[in-house]
């Protein structure tokens, strides 16, 4: 097996857990068979220091150091402050030697100012999405996904999302068996799928300074199943339907259907979590049928219901339903591992 250089580009400022995770990611595959070797580099070869006040020494140039997959880390000076060229420029140097360019957190602003992210799909910390968005027009900014890949490209969001796309490539190079493995030694879950939303839809549309935006939301979270129209939702808090629009697109960025839809899909995975079929999940969510869930699931999510349950929530006396195959065991299946909950905020491990 032919050793895979995972080379990090680290600066001053930079999130330390953008670099630590991904790499305690690869080492611990080492442990089980995996042949990754790491290296970090700065654009001038000269240490480091953290946004943690860490000082981290590097190996050399990133000028210098041939990779397979090259990581760019993220840190808050790349969105407050203009982007430093060397970084840009250590960026554009490595696109065509590396198989994989990956950007962590607010690393793909780095990509985007070096003009890597032009016509590709690309996310970033959930803060920092619609400034992407507004500051680089030719992206297609996707600002719920953990991750995304386009072309070789891998972005991710926010910090703890780069130990997903980590393990994700983990089991792109050495199959979902492998990267159990090192999810359950670093006691973590098993990978989120890229697309699963960075929060839910009721944490991102915290305390709307709208008073009838703030009714329509507690609304549609406390009863999701409800007939929830836009004419519906303006009518019963006294708006035109036009001004509600309005007032979603303002404080939450999104459509009143968007936002329904988002909220019912939660409502949905908390179902499934919690053992309910998706028959019954799509029916107390309100999407009506198993298939209208099922082409939310794989367009929002990448996965299908089916395979959601199985292999992201917890077990339920061993049974697990497969809607596509329309089949059932009761067999227990693993440890457990491959059916974790979504982590979310607030979320602690069932022990």
């Amino acid at each position: 097996m032919a050793v895979h250089r995972v080379v990090f580009l680290v600066f001053d400022g930079m999130k330390m857990l953008d670099v630590s995770g991904p790499a305690e990611v690869f080492a611990e595959a080492n442990t089980l068979g995996a042949r990754y070797s790491l290296h970090y580099a700065s654009p001038s070869g000269e240490p480091v220091r953290t946004s943690i006040g860490t000082r981290l020494s590097v190996d050399s140039a990133a000028a210098d150091l041939a990779a397979d997959t090259f990581v760019v880390s993220g840190g808050d000076l790349l969105v407050t402050e203009p982007i430093p060229p060397d970084l840009t420029e250590a960026v554009r140097q490595q696109r065509p030697r590396t198989r994989r360019l990956v950007s962590i957190c607010t690393g793909s602003f780095v990509l985007a100012a070096a003009a890597l992210l032009s016509g590709h799909r690309a996310t970033t910390h959930w803060r920092h999405v619609q400034l992407l968005a507004r500051a680089y027009p030719d992206i297609h900014v996707e600002p719920d996904a953990l991750f995304v890949e386009d072309r070789g490209i891998f972005t991710s969001a926010g910090v703890t999302a780069g130990i997903d796309l980590a393990l994700s490539l983990v089991e792109r190079d050495h199959g979902a068996a492998l990267a159990r493995d090192v999810a359950r030694n670093l006691v973590m879950f098993m990978h989120r799928p890229g697309g699963q939303s960075q929060f839910s839809a009721p944490l991102e549309a915290s305390v709307p300074r709208a008073p009838a935006l703030r009714a329509v939301i507690d609304l549609i979270s406390a009863q999701p199943a409800l007939e929830h129209s836009t004419d519906s939702l303006a009518a019963l808090v006294g708006v035109s339907s036009r001004h509600l629009t309005r007032l979603f697109n303002a404080e939450l960025g999104t459509t009143p259907a968007k936002f329904v839809e988002r909220v019912r899909l939660d409502h949905a995975k908390a179902l499934l979590d919690a053992g309910h079929s998706v028959a019954e999940s799509a029916r107390a969510a309100g999407f009506g049928s198993p298939e209208t869930l099922r082409r939310t699931f794989v367009a929002r999510l990448g996965v299908s219901p089916g395979h959601y349950r199985a292999r992201f929530a917890p077990t339920h006396s061993g049974t697990r339903d497969c809607v596509e195959a329309q089949c059932e065991t009761t067999a227990p299946v693993g440890d457990g591992l491959e059916h974790s909950r979504e982590v979310g905020p607030g979320y602690r491990p069932v022990t």
